[in-house]
């Protein structure tokens, strides 16, 4: 078998290009507690996505906490069984109850009309995904939560670089909207995230909570918590920013190929992405339908045996974890639009140095499997 085909790899700029970096650290022995590069990095990273307000984290999920309590949200939230279990587990982490709600059959976001109808006089914020990059419907999301005083903070791991078609970041809308900087996402600092806000005020209340709440050397204003990115995180940041658009370009092409070779295979449907977006292209997801004549999981294990790992994104719904499953809003009847796609979805290989060679391996196996040869 030829060497494993993993849905993704990270971007890793050239290493020689790293190391004036690292030196620049060892020798200012400033390893954290927003030092040059940290700042640097904020400030080139509101540049690129047309954002003011960005305060960096060394993980998205103590970003999403962080944002709960920078706004002081309790009571309930909805938000979507659709996504990675992290935006949920914020949530619960905060003492504050998930509620689920179906999803829309096309872009797989929360759907507005689900919104509105499970609000109750506990439900104090809206927590959606931007899932696959694709944007929710901010507009119908903003005027629920102006009609009801609803605070929306959206999870937006798989949006870097993602542009609206009136030109303006999908990260403007919501009160705070939460990145990603994974080693799995588009734009890497190994592990990282950040949160953006609309003021001054809110990101200096942001800066405080993630270093433990302290405003100055004696005075702790909340309870906060560590969740700084350290020096070595920006400066690779800073660097990956360089080639950022390059590896988007290269993204778009092996998804444009992908829907070329893909669009005469019966069952197979591919995700649509809106004609008037700026795309990043993070993922590559087809959704199994019941003319293939195998089923999705069979599928997955088809293609585990040709050494592509392929990922079940997202397998099984947030609402079927057991640390889920008493609450009311996780019974599966409710959710059956969330429920189908959890069983169809399969996100092939995507990564921009992804060749084509590779690229016909992954759909090679797909075709045999289809006809019904083995591995």
């Amino acid at each position: 078998m030829n060497n494993p085909i993993y849905v993704t790899q990270p971007l890793l700029p050239p290493l020689e290009e790293f190391i004036p970096y690292l030196q620049k650290i060892w020798d200012s022995k400033q390893l954290t507690n927003n030092g040059p590069y940290h700042q640097e990095l904020e400030l080139e990273l509101a540049r690129y996505l047309g954002v003011e307000h960005i305060s960096l984290f060394a993980n998205a999920t103590l970003a999403l906490v962080t944002a709960l309590q920078a706004l002081r949200v309790t009571g309930e939230v909805i938000t979507t069984p659709y996504s990675f279990v992290a935006s949920s587990h914020a949530l619960d982490w905060n003492g504050i109850k998930p509620v689920f709600v179906d999803i829309d059959p096309v872009t797989l976001n929360l759907d507005p009309k689900k919104i509105e109808a499970a609000i109750t006089p506990q439900t104090t914020g809206i927590l959606p995904v931007h899932v696959y990059g694709v944007p929710c419907d901010v507009e119908a999301i903003e005027r629920i939560a102006d009609t009801y005083g609803l605070k929306v903070i959206y999870d937006a791991a798989h949006t870097f670089g993602m542009r609206l078609n009136n030109g303006h970041s999908v990260l403007e809308y919501g009160d705070m909207s939460i990145l990603s900087f994974h080693a799995t996402k588009v734009f890497n600092t190994f592990e990282g995230g950040a949160i953006i806000c609309r003021d001054a005020k809110t990101k200096h209340r942001i800066d405080y909570l993630k270093n433990f709440g302290f405003a100055d050397e004696t005075t702790v204003i909340g309870a906060g918590i560590n969740g700084k990115m350290n020096e070595v995180q920006a400066a690779f940041g800073l660097l990956q920013l360089k080639y950022i658009d390059d590896a988007l370009e290269r993204r778009k092409q092996v998804d444009a190929r992908y829907r070329a070779i893909l669009k005469d295979v019966r069952g197979i449907r591919m995700h649509r992405i809106p004609d008037d977006i700026r795309y990043n292209y993070p993922y590559f997801p087809i959704f199994v339908e019941d003319d293939f004549p195998i089923s999705r999981d069979e599928l997955y294990m088809r293609m585990r045996e040709c050494g592509i790992y392929a990922r079940r994104y997202f397998y099984p719904l947030i609402s079927e974890f057991p640390v889920y499953r008493g609450l009311s809003s996780s019974v599966p009847g409710n959710l059956p639009v969330a429920m189908d796609a959890s069983h169809r979805v399969l996100c092939l290989p995507i990564y921009p140095e992804l060749d084509e060679e590779t690229q016909d391996e992954v759909v090679e196996c797909l075709r045999r499997a289809r006809i019904g040869g083995g591995a």
